[in-house]
């Protein structure tokens, strides 16, 4: 799994927004042909190909505060949220200016009774993938998630690749 967020390489107050997202996509279940859509209501990406059809853009990248509530018994880290603030701060963006992120292949549930939102294991497999265009230029955060329910325990290595422009 993977925390992916991108900002506008022209204003990094332009954030990709699941909520913008939704509306304009009118759905949760974003795939094949889905864009991902900014604060300011324009396309960022585009889901060119998806092999597994299943990710999340509910829950907000892990953070040292996520794994102190969720896994008071286990090592705490900074989490997505330390690894993407690191990685962005040479570029303007600053920790709270990071959004939900988009979560490639994290398999988020909602109960059909109770509404409770459950992470489950991924239904990824090795060799699964999602080929992604960009929209306009930006920065893209991308990391390997580390939060113990949304990898399986796996702790894996993701790999990605950036094609030129076409």
């Amino acid at each position: 799994m993977s925390d992916l967020i991108c900002y506008n390489a022209q204003d990094v107050r332009e954030v990709l927004s699941n909520g913008r997202t939704f509306d304009y996509e009118e759905t949760i279940s974003l795939s094949t042909s889905n864009r991902l859509w900014s604060n300011r209501s324009r396309p960022m990406l585009r889901i060119d190909e998806d092999t597994v059809g299943c990710h999340d853009f509910l829950l907000t990248p892990c953070s040292v505060d996520t794994f102190r509530h969720f896994y008071p018994d286990k090592p705490v880290h900074r989490g997505c949220l330390g690894n993407l603030a690191e990685a962005l701060a040479p570029y303007g963006v600053a920790p709270d200016m990071i959004p939900t992120a988009f979560n490639v292949f994290m398999n988020v549930t909602v109960g059909s009774n109770d509404r409770k939102i459950m992470v489950r294991p991924p239904t990824s497999k090795a060799g699964d993938y999602v080929r992604f265009s960009a929209l306009m230029d930006l920065y893209i955060g991308l990391t390997a998630c580390s939060a113990y329910d949304s990898n399986g325990g796996s702790f894996k290595p993701i790999e990605f690749a950036i094609d030129p422009i076409r």
